[in-house]
């Protein structure tokens, strides 16, 4: 299998954490992608021109982390990152959801913060942090469910939280959840985060 890849997409260390977890690392080739080359090849195996992009063994294709990733976790015989059924499933797609949700505002509001100054909308920008403070206040708040286990909604969580430090360190999330901040600073240290820390490509 090949994998489209940046290092500094969060979305794609969703993909990179799950293959570290289910021992599929070695299976999967990284092709480093950048889709915003206007010379990138990336249409051609995803219409939507993003990344992470799974090209199968077989030729197929899947595209967006959640599909990505659950289609992984069933290649494997460990414990499962995606629960086959049930209230434990749904939480974990709601908390994954919930982690996703929390990175498509972060990416908004730094999109936002390249464009031109003069074309810049403050009140976008304040939606999006919003939005991004919120989601937090409710992982502070439900602190029970990510200390649960290492699923696919807290390497969502965990992975968006590392994105936004590197992104955007001037949040300064921390000082107000306090109980989110150090369980993020524990599992930071799980070989699986440590390893696909975001960087510039």
């Amino acid at each position: 299998m090949k994998l489209r890849f940046s290092p500094a997409s969060p979305y794609v260390r969703k993909v990179s954490v799950t293959l570290i977890e289910t021992g599929l690392q070695d299976k999967v080739e990284n092709i480093p992608t950048n889709v915003h080359d206007p010379e990138s090849d990336i249409a051609g195996d995803n219409p939507l021109g993003k990344i992470p992009t799974l090209i199968l063994d077989d030729g197929g294709v899947l595209y967006d982390s959640p599909v990505i990733c659950e289609y992984l976790d069933g290649l494997h015989d460990g414990d499962k990152l995606f629960p086959a059924s049930g209230e434990e499933r749904w939480r974990a797609l709601r908390l994954q959801a919930l982690g996703d949700g929390m990175t498509d505002a972060g990416i908004a509001r730094l999109l936002e913060s390249r464009r031109p100054g003069e074309f810049q909308y403050d009140k976008w920008t304040e939606r999006q942090t919003t939005v991004i403070f919120r989601a937090m206040d409710a992982f502070e708040a439900g602190l029970d469910e990510l200390e649960a286990g290492f699923g696919i909604g807290q390497i969502s969580v965990g992975c968006s939280l590392g994105w936004l430090d590197f992104r955007m360190p001037d949040l300064n999330w921390r000082g107000d959840r306090p109980g989110l901040a150090d369980w993020f600073e524990a599992v930071s240290e799980r070989p699986s985060m440590a390893r696909t820390t975001p960087k510039e490509a």
